[in-house]
């Protein structure tokens, strides 16, 4: 895959986040619930990912499954953290807000990730320019909640 198709699938994927939590926050206001919504919202995607799986993909075995270090099944819980997080959140700040202060906390999140190559990646320290970089994401999402 090249470089550009990556930046557009990535986009689309930013998208369809920032469209997610405000379906689901409707869901969980006519619901009552955070938490159903959160399962269903992800008991859907579960559905549609094994069905993915199992119509093209196949690969993967249960030995495969059993070799995974106990930290690979943290994003699940990630996810599920994210899901009920922003169902929860986007009500009271807005869409725009929740996503701000989402990308400021992926961004120094991953940043404390690559600095100490979490989850066996390359490190890559965090330098000034970068802490810097950090700091303005801060800035802006104080900003964009000021106004």
């Amino acid at each position: 895959m090249s470089t550009p198709i990556g930046m557009l699938i990535a986009a689309f994927c930013g998208m369809c986040l920032a469209l997610q939590a405000p379906v689901n926050a409707s869901m969980s206001k006519t619901l009552g619930s955070p938490v159903l919504a959160a399962t269903i919202s992800i008991g859907i995607s579960f559905l549609l990912m094994a069905a993915v799986w199992l119509t093209w993909d196949r690969g993967g075995s249960v030995a495969q499954i059993k070799a995974l270090p106990w930290w690979a099944f943290l994003g699940a819980v990630f996810g599920a953290i994210f899901v009920v997080g922003s169902i929860m959140v986007a009500p009271v700040t807005g869409i725009a807000l929740l996503f701000v202060c989402v990308i400021a906390g992926q961004l120094i999140g991953a940043s404390v990730a690559d600095h100490f190559g979490a989850f066996g990646l390359p490190v890559e320290q965090i330098s000034l320019t970068k802490a810097l970089g950090l700091l303005m994401v801060l800035g802006g999402a104080y900003l964009v909640q000021r106004v």
